[in-house]
């Protein structure tokens, strides 16, 4: 599916308080629902989300005001419906960098939810007067997640090891710079 203004998605990256963070990390979506008003979904509770949810739930116990900046879950306006997750890894840093990821649930794949999830971070970098530059890190050989961020703007800078997803791709746009 070809996104054109007709088709756009629109969304929202709802933030997630502690209490609903550690029951998805821990799996348990019955109790991570009573902290939530979207509806949550099975994909939020798969291995790959857990493992995410338990980094955040350390990062915002540690320092309660991340919680404005890390992974939420990504609302479809429209329907109401959560369709995955997205969000920074983190406030920014001391050189005004926020990195951020995304992951769109499997069955809502190529309608055009990680462009709208990350042109809604993009706006939120640019509207936050502390952000200057925004990070993505992208696996070489995931080329839909390569083509998105090169899309938006973002230019390659260079390549880092990470212990857990490997060789990834370093790519970086000014905060509030070239968004299509």
């Amino acid at each position: 599916m070809v996104d054109s203004p007709e088709n756009e998605q629109s969304v929202r990256i709802a933030q997630l308080d502690l209490s609903a963070l550690r029951a998805l990390a821990a799996g348990d979506l019955v109790e991570a629902q009573r902290h939530v008003t979207v509806p949550l979904t099975p994909y939020l509770v798969e291995p790959d989300s857990r493992h995410l949810w338990q980094m955040r739930v350390g990062q915002v116990a540690d320092d309660a005001g991340t919680a404005a900046w890390v992974t939420g879950v990504v609302v479809d306006e429209r329907t109401g419906r959560v369709v995955g997750r997205a969000g920074f890894h983190g406030p920014p840093d001391d050189a005004g960098m926020v990195e951020v990821g995304y992951s769109i649930d499997t069955a809502e794949r190529r309608r055009g939810y990680a462009r709208a999830a990350l042109r809604w971070m993009l706006a939120r970098a640019a509207a936050e007067p502390d952000v200057r530059v925004v990070r993505a890190t992208v696996s070489p050989d995931n080329a839909v997640s390569r083509g998105l961020v090169l899309a938006h703007g973002f230019v390659e800078v260079g390549d880092q090891w990470d212990d857990e997803d490997g060789l990834e791709i370093v790519y970086e746009v000014p905060a509030g710079g070239p968004t299509d």
